[in-house]
């Protein structure tokens, strides 16, 4: 059977063969079951939302259902994927397939993986026309968190009524590294337009990787001050930041920055021991060995395959330590 593949854009369509641009348009829906590669465009098809949306939900709801609350870490992920600064749309939906095919597929996979390409340049002298990309497309991105938000807390008050569990599937995102800015600045639009006062955790996990972002972002810890970092504490059960000091890729968003504070993808957090509960970091520089390029290879080694897994099936952060044989002083 042909795997099913699921693309949200805000990418301008160039033509049937180059396919997708480098320019904002409005968002369009995409679906494909290739058994192919995804970065030919006529692998894809596109739909209307409502019937994306339909069918993203058909396909959630035929996740198996776990009402005991032992079993959570079985449940299946609706995970939505935000890729960085400097990628195209075939680079994009190139590292999309090979996610699907290491964490999502099979028995075993996590359930359902959904690409959200944004108009990155894919320039490597870039950096700050896709900064200011990802801040236009933050707009785009919290339009779809709002419906699933909406979709979520729906579910959540039929549960209520019902008595029975109504949601089988876990919204996660996973986000690498100027995708991470992105995912920031949308999941507060969600949190000043949908969330205060609290009411429902729209997403299970986020993972940060190699994050773009500066490294002070939880800074106001368990205080409410209604800074991006709140929105994103408030709205997440658990977040996660993937990080190394040897990312040389993010000591050039560093240097073209030339203020404000380190990279949360090289540094980490600024002070671990001043954030919301909920927020911990993990070095992963002890994965990568001698290797030069460790900006995307997250996603490439096995080690930090399985290290993303766990955390998306929510296994404690100390399990998680033990379980990998993390060393302890880069768990925090």
């Amino acid at each position: 059977m042909a795997n099913r593949y699921w693309m949200i854009t805000n990418r301008n369509v160039r033509s049937q063969k180059r396919g997708l641009g480098d320019s904002r348009s409005r968002l369009s829906y995409w679906v494909s079951n290739t058994r192919g590669r995804l970065d030919r465009f006529s692998a894809w098809e596109n739909q209307r939302f409502s019937l994306f949306r339909r069918e993203l939900r058909d396909a959630a709801d035929a996740f198996p259902c776990f009402e005991d609350p032992a079993e959570h870490g079985g449940e299946k992920h609706i995970t939505l994927f935000v890729h960085g600064y400097n990628t195209d749309w075939s680079d994009a939906t190139r590292r999309y397939q090979q996610i699907c095919k290491d964490l999502y597929s099979g028995n075993a996979g996590l359930g359902h993986c959904v690409l959200f390409t944004w108009p990155s340049d894919g320039l490597k002298a870039g950096y700050i026309p896709d900064r200011l990309d990802a801040r236009r497309s933050a707009d785009d991105l919290a339009e779809v968190l709002v419906h699933l938000y909406d979709y979520l807390r729906d579910r959540q008050e039929r549960s209520m009524r019902s008595g029975r569990p109504e949601c089988h599937a876990k919204l996660s995102i996973v986000a690498h590294s100027m995708g991470a800015y992105l995912v920031q600045k949308a999941l507060h639009h969600v949190w000043t337009r949908r969330n205060q006062p609290l009411l429902v955790s729209l997403v299970n996990q986020l993972l940060l990787v190699a994050a773009d972002v500066d490294n002070d972002l939880f800074s106001g810890g368990e205080q409410i001050d209604r800074t991006d970092g709140d929105g994103i504490a408030n709205l997440t059960y658990r977040v996660t930041a993937l990080y190394s000091g040897m990312d040389t890729t993010l000591g050039l968003s560093a240097g073209l920055k030339h203020f404000g504070k380190r990279r949360l993808g090289r540094s980490g957090l600024d002070d671990p021991d001043d954030v919301p509960d909920n927020v911990w970091e993990i070095d992963c520089s002890q994965f990568f060995g001698a290797r030069r390029k460790v900006h995307s290879a997250y996603f490439e080694l096995r080690p930090t395959q399985r290290l993303i897994r766990e955390l998306l099936i929510g296994t404690d952060r100390r399990v998680v330590a033990d379980t990998l044989g993390l060393e302890r002083t880069s768990v925090r």
